[in-house]
């Protein structure tokens, strides 16, 4: 019976990190059944920068561990969208490769690096600065932390939402790994694995881990019947750690990543009427008959966009890629028992390269198109210690920099303007960051402790984005501009710095051994900066403002029943004020796509996060949460450049920011006679009806609300040195809407959630 026990509870917690936030995560073999009775084990987590239990953290947080990440199936952290309350996880509409990150209601929705971000992205310490290729690519992953609410005293600027710690799996010293292989439908074929072997013998120790996915689109394109958006990606990450004795250590990683995507889908969600709308045809895909608009009403319909059942796009004028290299190195070096504390030093660069097409009007027609091209790199600097002065006084002290630069080429071919009409869009911009930080934790007495923490930043950035508009080819098929007449250009942009002070203060007081009550009170900080694909030179002559965050957070965190049953619960309110808005319009006049960053005077964002987990029997483990959230402006006076009027915004609702998200699910060990495991998981998810990038909160800009089943059917062996599994996302098949770009009187944008995904899996542990 002891043996099910730990079996049972250990695999289903394991699971249960799916859709519940303080999710388990598998140490090793001792601590995967938790307390002697069955209970919950201890989660270890960095959310502080420092290991501790998740339940005695402060925070909202989330923690998903390395094999339920993997059961999930999905390759990048756009997989956990939906799972984790109060966070979205998305892509802009027509650039998959850059990620869209919304955690409470505060995120930014624009593609290209000017924007920054609010929702920082961090890899075994490096904070990562590009919102493109920030949909990380899922292997090996010890776990994934995601903190709500404003992270700036221990994580710096740019995370004023919050922050998703991404842990990969390090070096243990042990020969030992992994090798897992998925087939499913749209011939998706993926291979992951690791091996480590120990060169010297507890001092030198050798890993590589790697992962090749691959698998046809789901959009059928009407012009040639060919699929759209296939993915095809190779990976790979190499550490090699060195620990001469018990105070020092040192690992230096580097990681390569090779994608070879289709372009970018544009669904056409013109409306009748509309410019880029053309009248569907009666002839099926392969044909160049257009399909029916997904955003295309009458009067009977609701405004909003609806998904079809058979998903079909069109590109007819531009290669059908999406190519993306990064390159990246980390060395992390640790220092203990120095007689100044416990050091931290990690030092991060990563170098990338963009190329991609798109078919921007999504028709058989030639109506419009882009060609993309981004280069960048960022290195990045921090050095920590960890003092502890007293018993009951402990001092987090450091220091952090950060230099980036990225050159940016956007040729945009408007061909129902003029034949050969292009706009070519450069961005060359420089930003740098230097900053201090301290946090202090006082043990006032043996249940109540108190932290503090403030942090000063100065930040930086130079740009100078131009724009040349050209008459050339009118066949479109050149994209440099090179030999076209120039009728018109300008350059813009400047530099600019910002200072800032941010802080946190907060309490926590243990009621019982397992129940903990905290309350906080933290200052976020994202600096300013220049819009840089710019349309018009008002665009891009004067910085727009930082914008600063105040979030008053209380909480308890509590386990019942012998660590049987764990109820978290968080609630919130934000005081957000010169919130950055991306907004993106098309100036009728001069047949200009523009792009501003607009300053709202001050929005407010109030709600709740309820998670729970529950072992009622053993074998079984049931897991539910509801997030809640109230995101509006309070101040924002809008210029629409649509009607020219001044609006008032207030009570308008957030962009990305659904009022609620609920998930459940269930995980059961069904012991067989044959000392082997079956394991069943079924999980739902819940988001209801968001705005995406529409200012405006317009009909076409509705995202409607999301029901998503997933399901699993493992067998794992006595020892589980291998297993065998069968599994489905999206099981009943629904279609939704995932992202729409409203242009009025232009266009729509639109792209489609996966439908139904299926296929089986076989893993092997040596």
């Amino acid at each position: 019976m002891k043996k099910w026990l730990h079996a049972s509870s250990g695999i289903a917690i394991g699971f249960a990190a799916l859709a519940v936030p303080q999710a388990v995560f598998a140490q090793d073999a001792e601590t995967q059944s938790g307390s002697s009775s069955g209970g919950f084990q201890e989660i270890v987590v960095t959310a502080q920068k420092k290991a501790e239990n998740i339940q005695d953290v402060p925070i909202s947080i989330t923690a998903i561990g390395g094999e339920a990440l993997a059961s999930t199936q999905g390759t990048s952290l756009q997989a956990l969208q939906g799972q984790i309350p109060n966070v979205q996880i998305d892509n802009f509409a027509n650039t998959p490769q850059s990620a869209v990150f919304t955690v409470r209601g505060i995120g930014v929705i624009e593609p290209d690096p000017y924007a920054g971000n609010t929702v920082s992205i961090v890899v075994d310490g490096v904070p990562q600065f590009f919102s493109m290729g920030a949909l990380l690519d899922l292997y090996d992953v010890d776990r994934i932390e995601v903190l709500r609410g404003p992270q700036g005293t221990l994580f710096g600027a740019n995370t004023t939402g919050g922050v998703i710690n991404v842990v990969t799996a390090q070096p243990t010293g042990d020969f030992g790994g992994h090798v897992k292989a998925v087939y499913g439908n749209y011939n998706r074929m993926d291979l992951t694995g690791s091996i480590e072997a120990p060169l010297v013998k507890d001092v030198l120790s050798l890993k590589v881990a790697g992962i090749h996915t691959q698998r046809q689109g789901w959009v059928t394109n009407v012009v040639d019947g060919s699929d759209m958006g296939r993915k095809n990606l190779d990976a790979v990450r190499a550490y090699l750690k060195f620990t001469p004795g018990s105070n020092f250590d040192a690992t230096l990683q580097g990681e390569y990543v090779n994608a070879r995507n289709g372009s970018p889908i544009v669904i056409n969600g013109a409306r009748p009427g509309e410019a880029l709308y053309t009248a569907p045809g009666t002839a099926g895909p392969g044909t160049g008959g257009m399909y029916v608009s997904p955003c295309a009403i009458n009067a009977s319909d609701s405004g909003m966009c609806s998904a079809p059942d058979k998903y079909y796009g069109a590109n007819n004028s531009v290669p059908d890629q999406s190519n993306m290299d990064t390159y990246s190195g980390t060395l992390t070096m640790n220092w203990r028992n120095t007689g100044l504390g416990d050091w931290t030093a990690i030092t991060g660069y990563k170098h990338f390269k963009l190329r991609e097409f798109t078919d921007q009007d999504g028709t058989p027609l030639f109506l419009n198109d882009t060609y993309r091209r981004t280069e960048g790199w960022q290195f990045s600097q921090e050095l920590r210690t960890n003092l502890e002065l007293s018993d009951t006084l402990n001092v987090l002290v450091g220091g952090f920099y950060l230099k980036n630069h990225y050159d940016h080429i956007q040729a945009y071919r408007l061909q129902f303007a003029a034949p050969g009409l292009l706009q070519t869009n450069l961005q060359d911009q420089d930003n740098y960051s230097i900053s201090g930080f301290t946090q202090a934790y006082w043990q006032a007495t043996d249940r109540l402790k108190l932290q503090a923490g403030i942090r000063y930043s100065h930040e930086k950035t130079e740009s100078t984005p131009s724009l040349i508009t050209s008459i050339g080819d009118p066949s479109g098929s050149n994209y440099t501009g090179i030999g076209n007449t120039v009728i018109g250009s300008f350059t813009v942009g400047g530099q600019k710095s910002w200072n800032n002070v941010g802080w946190k203060l907060g309490a926590d007081y243990e009621v019982a051994d397992d129940a903990l009550l905290y309350a906080s009170w933290a200052r976020g900080f994202k600096s300013g900066g220049f819009t840089a694909r710019v349309g018009v030179p008002a665009d891009g002559d004067t910085p727009y403002d930082p914008e600063t965050v105040d979030t008053f957070e209380a909480g308890i965190k509590a386990d019942f029943l012998d660590r049987h049953l764990r109820v978290n619960l968080a609630a919130f309110y934000t005081n957000y004020r010169d919130m950055q808005v991306a907004q993106i319009y098309f100036d009728n006049a001069t047949s200009t796509q523009g792009n501003r960053i607009l300053n709202a005077g001050k929005s407010e964002i109030k709600g709740f996060e309820l998670e729970t987990t529950a072992i009622p029997v053993e074998g079984m483990t049931l897991r539910a949460s509801l997030a809640y959230l109230d995101a509006k402006y309070k101040q924002f006076l809008y210029a629409d450049p649509l009607s020219g009027q001044l609006l008032d915004l207030e009570g308008y609702r957030l962009q990305n920011a659904p009022k609620w998200n609920a998930t459940m699910g269930a995980n059961f060990v069904i012991p067989l006679g044959n000392s082997a495991d079956l394991v069943s998981d079924i999980s739902y998810t819940y988001t209801s009806s968001k705005y995406y990038t529409a200012i405006l909160d317009t009909l076409r800009s509705r995202i409607q609300p999301t029901h998503l089943v997933d399901a699993s059917l493992t067998y794992k062996p006595d020892g589980g040195a291998w297993s065998v599994g069968l599994w489905a996302t999206n099981l009943l098949d629904s279609r939704y809407m995932s992202t729409v770009f409203d242009s009025p009187g232009y266009a729509g944008l639109a792209g489609y959630a996966p439908p139904r995904q299926w296929g089986g899996s076989v893993s092997f542990d040596f």
